[in-house]
């Protein structure tokens, strides 16, 4: 029986990926978002196109993440919500076509990660903190190695320049401040 070839190590204390760098796989990879609506309900939406790049060091100061999304590329099921999403009063596409994530530093929390970072959305740049599951390593069917990991982090659209609601009858409004940003990766090693 061949000896299986091991695909992760221990970094301070933590599960992570062998050093390399790593790229997004799309169909395998959702960046997606969850937001209240009339303060009675959530609804997710997502990106479908972006790039990522994960370039895991051999210490936690040589990792990198960085991500590029398309705005265009919202989904939310609901074609007019969309538009909505897309012009002035939310994203403001035209003007703003991509959103960014670039990483400051990655560093333990417990068995998981926190990767903070700069996110840019209609040009206004802010530190958020990722949190993190390294879910771990495999090689496919097809010689490569991959990675998969959850992500999850909340900002406030406000500080994004995205402050357009409405209130409703009985208090509240309808669309709540706080976003919850989830990811879910696959990445594959760079030959």
């Amino acid at each position: 029986m061949a000896e299986t070839e091991t695909l992760t190590r221990t970094l301070e204390g933590a599960p992570a990926p062998l050093p390399g760098t790593y790229h997004l796989d799309k169909a395998h990879s959702i960046v997606g978002f969850v937001v209240r609506h009339l303060m009675v309900s959530k609804v997710r939406g997502q990106f479908n196109d972006f790039d990522g790049e994960i370039v895991v060091g051999e210490t936690l100061a040589d990792s990198k993440v960085s991500v590029t999304i398309q705005v265009a590329s919202i989904d939310t099921r609901e074609e007019q919500r969309d538009g909505h999403l897309k012009s002035g009063d939310f994203f403001e596409l035209e003007t703003y076509p991509t959103i960014t994530f670039v990483s400051t530093a990655v560093r333990p929390a417990g068995g998981d990660w926190k990767v903070d970072g700069n996110l840019t959305i209609k040009g206004s740049t802010r530190p958020v903190t990722l949190d993190v599951e390294f879910l771990g390593a495999t090689g496919d069917p097809w010689g490569g190695k991959r990675i998969g990991f959850s992500a999850r982090t909340e900002i406030d659209r406000d500080d994004y320049g995205m402050n357009f609601n409405a209130a409703v009858e009985g208090g509240g409004l309808v669309v709540g401040k706080r976003i919850t940003i989830e990811l879910e990766a696959e990445a594959v090693l760079s030959a």
